[in-house]
């Protein structure tokens, strides 16, 4: 019996660049919550901008936040990682360095962007609509670090593999999106996250399904008992999940339909 579905966001339910969720999700939730099936959230995004998309349910789901740096269930948080501050700002120095990539921190309750690029700004303010403090230089962020990211317009292929060989013996650098690349605290991915809000839950793998895409997915997949790739997906992130599907609804709704 299923007890817990938990989904990523971008290019899982959020198709296209989708700043919204699909029309109707919100009420396949609920009636997924109905019939006591809880649901979960495991996103890239910041804690305050998830809440924000689903505001009608926002206190009835869980939630895996900042690639599961930060896990929140009954509204209290269960899980924090934090990448080490001396690491943080080596990360943030060599990415200064290439002045056409955009860095966003993440901390607990706001997210530091520098005041260098407009658009950028803008993006992140108006359209994805996060909670920003806005500074002249990023490295006098005091705050304890959650995640850090890089943000390249152009697509995350230009500089994710070249900061994975620059880090990849201090911290784990995965693509999220197609402009984004994350560097994700030590002993912290979606799956642990997930394993952790499981386990707050008396929950088993077997009655856990998660959806994702990308490969700060994978570890989540491997978690839950079954799990869905999406079509498309990131190369070889199918070889983690149980099965393939391009609609989270559509898999929702056999689940509400049937003895799933």
């Amino acid at each position: 019996m299923v007890k817990l579905i938990i989904s990523d966001l971008d290019g899982t339910i959020l198709k296209n660049g989708a700043q919204q969720l699909p029309d109707g999700f919100i009420e396949l939730v609920k009636e997924l919550r109905s019939k006591n099936i809880a649901f979960a959230v495991a996103s890239g995004r910041q804690y305050q901008n998830i809440q924000r998309m689903f505001v009608p349910i926002q206190n009835e789901i869980s939630y895996i936040a900042e690639n599961g740096s930060l896990c929140v269930y009954n509204n209290k948080v269960i899980y924090r990682g934090l990448i080490q501050h001396e690491l943080g700002l080596e990360i943030m120095k060599e990415m200064q360095k290439r002045p056409e990539l955009n860095i966003l921190l993440s901390c607990e309750k706001t997210h530091y962007i520098e005041n260098k690029n407009p658009e950028f700004i803008n993006r992140i303010q108006n359209i994805v609509r996060n909670d920003v403090t806005i500074v002249d230089n990023i490295l006098s962020v005091q705050e304890p670090f959650l995640k850090l990211a890089g943000y390249d317009p152009r697509g995350n292929s230009y500089y994710a593999s070249t900061f994975q060989q620059l880090f990849d013996q201090k911290i784990k650098v995965v693509t999220s999106g197609t402009c984004w690349f994350d560097f994700i605290a030590p002993n912290t991915n979606k799956g642990i996250g997930l394993s952790t809000l499981m386990n707050c839950m008396h929950i088993s793998k077997e009655e856990c399904i998660a959806f994702g895409d990308e490969y700060n997915d994978i570890e989540m997949l491997q978690a839950a008992g079954t799990s869905y790739a999406m079509i498309p997906c990131a190369m070889g992130v199918e070889q983690y999940a149980t099965n393939r599907t391009d609609s989270v609804e559509k898999i929702l709704c056999d689940i509400l339909n049937s003895d799933y």
